[in-house]
């Protein structure tokens, strides 16, 4: 009686934003909520606690579930091996998405149905994918395979033929050793799409979408060999959480973090994820002082940004198609990437470039960082110990402006960068008015290049004046040596950039200029 009753103020609490608890109070409550991860495994209920909490998605497929569909190869992300579908609640449906099972950890995916190669079958028979890559040879060892086919099972989801490089974006994330690619992509290009039957027909959501309405509705905390892992469901508990423990890590996609984990480089102690949070997601449009801007929330996916930005910002849709594997952006979030810190990171040019603002809330209430004020060291951000990002303001470019992105790296996709760049210019006639130059892996954090700001603006846009812009820039950078490039490798870039900036704008001066 006494959790029930537990159970019924702490739902009240959650839902009146004005009341603040100390996060002690928040902890004590969370001892009579939920000690166990909700999943549901190809339509079937599991309650996961102890060490299966803590453990990859894969291990608890293959070890505990017996699936071993699920291959783990790098235990990185990098090769998809392990794919699998993961279904959320959005809209009061299940949607469906291909991630790396390898470094999503079960307190991850707290209320989330995940099909594997094996749920894939209809009725115990082969689905028309699976049967096209036997006809085909899509498969010699095989052990890659299973990635595959789930990947591509996901982009028949809609029913409809797929196109040759649709099926080849699709399949980035996914690498194979010894089949060759084309038998591959020929076995997609030959499945009858109208025979395929999507994931919600496998697998009626009203169950699932039942057990996770009742589930989210209040936090958990499980526990297992001195670690800890918190799943709350509001900023509110969020909030408390973190000032009661600071040290602890805060995750949401988890795409560096978990690869970390994987390799023990870090050792994980306490973990609060963002998985159920209300309030941290969607994107929404806005305008304010004649500028149209985005703001994005803190657990808003990469690929969930990419499909609101199509159109909007052809440059960032660019930048999203290298940043690395329809998996790994299905899982990593905006807000994650810039938290991460890294000086090489895809994002954070442009972010800096476009003079956005990351609004951050912790104990003293919200407040907003620019770009600028946001990195104080390699790795180090301007916040409290008690805050936490919550959403991203975007501004777009206006009438005028021309925007340029740039990620130079060894592999087209997924691949770390060696040298990131966002160039804005504002354009009065042949005058530039305004200019914002970032450049990411020429210091230990990402840099605004205010020297070749100030020799780009009130000058003409001309040649001449971006060969001067470029000696400027590689003069300004101090770049480092390593396995992506040498010290010389990236200051060449950086000087090389402006005048790609110029040589690819040029000729489009007439489109934009008033």
């Amino acid at each position: 009686m006494t959790t029930v009753i537990l159970s019924y103020f702490v739902r009240v609490f959650n839902r009146l934003e004005s009341i603040r608890l100390p996060g002690i109070i928040w902890q004590r409550l969370l001892l009579y909520m939920r000690d166990y991860i909700l999943l549901f495994i190809n339509g079937r209920e599991h309650k996961l606690r102890g060490e299966d909490a803590f453990a990859p998605i894969s291990d608890y497929l293959r070890y505990q579930s017996g699936l071993c569909g699920t291959k783990v190869v790098c235990s990185e992300g990098d090769c998809g091996a392990c794919s699998v579908l993961v279904g959320r609640l959005e809209g009061g449906k299940l949607r469906y998405r291909p991630v790396n099972a390898c470094i999503q950890y079960a307190y991850q995916l707290d209320c989330r149905h995940i099909v594997t190669v094996e749920g894939l079958k209809v009725d115990g028979v082969l689905n028309p994918l699976q049967e096209s890559m036997v006809d085909c040879h899509g498969a010699q060892c095989g052990y890659c395979t299973p990635g595959f086919v789930v990947a591509m099972s996901y982009l028949f989801e809609e029913g409809r033929k797929l196109a040759e490089n649709e099926i080849k974006d699709g399949l980035t994330g996914n690498l194979c050793r010894c089949t060759g690619y084309r038998s591959i992509i020929e076995a997609g290009l030959a499945v009858d799409a109208s025979a395929f039957k999507p994931v919600a027909e496998i697998y009626p959501d009203e169950p699932m979408v039942k057990a996770f309405n009742e589930a989210e509705s209040e936090p958990a905390a499980v526990g297992h060999d001195g670690k800890q892992a918190y799943i709350p469901v509001s900023v509110e508990e969020t909030l408390a959480l973190r000032q009661e423990h600071p040290d602890a890590l805060l995750v949401a996609g988890g795409t560096d973090v978990s690869v970390n984990l994987n390799k023990g480089r870090i050792e994980l102690k306490k973990v609060i994820t963002l998985a159920n949070v209300k309030g941290l997601s969607g994107i929404e449009r806005r305008s304010h002082g004649g500028r149209d801007y985005v703001v994005v929330g803190a657990s808003v996916s990469l690929k969930e940004l990419e499909e609101y930005m199509a159109g909007l910002e052809p440059e960032l849709d660019y930048i999203m198609w290298v940043f690395g594997s329809p998996q790994i952006r299905n899982a990593g979030t905006l807000a994650g990437n810039i938290a991460n810190g890294s000086p090489i990171a895809d994002t954070t040019p442009y972010l800096m470039a476009m003079d956005a603002e990351v609004e951050v809330r912790g104990s003293e209430g919200s407040r907003r960082i620019g770009f600028g004020e946001l990195y104080t060291g390699y790795k180090k951000l301007s916040l409290h110990p008690d805050e936490i990002i919550t959403r991203i303001h975007v501004p777009l470019p206006g009438d005028g402006e021309l925007l340029r992105l740039y990620k130079v790296s060894r592999r087209q996709h997924l691949d770390i960068s060696a040298f990131t760049a966002a160039i804005k210019i504002e354009l009065d006639g042949d005058l530039i008015r305004s200019a914002s130059v970032a450049y990411g892996g020429i210091a230990e954090v990402v840099k605004r290049m205010d020297a070749v700001e100030g020799v780009l603006v009130g000058q003409t846009f001309s040649l001449s004046t971006f060969r001067r812009a470029a000696e400027i820039a590689g003069k300004q950078v101090d770049p480092i040596s390593d396995v992506r490039g040498s010290r010389e490798y990236r200051r060449q870039l950086a000087e090389n950039i402006m005048l790609k900036f110029y040589y690819e704008t040029a000729d489009e001066r007439e489109l934009v200029c008033p």
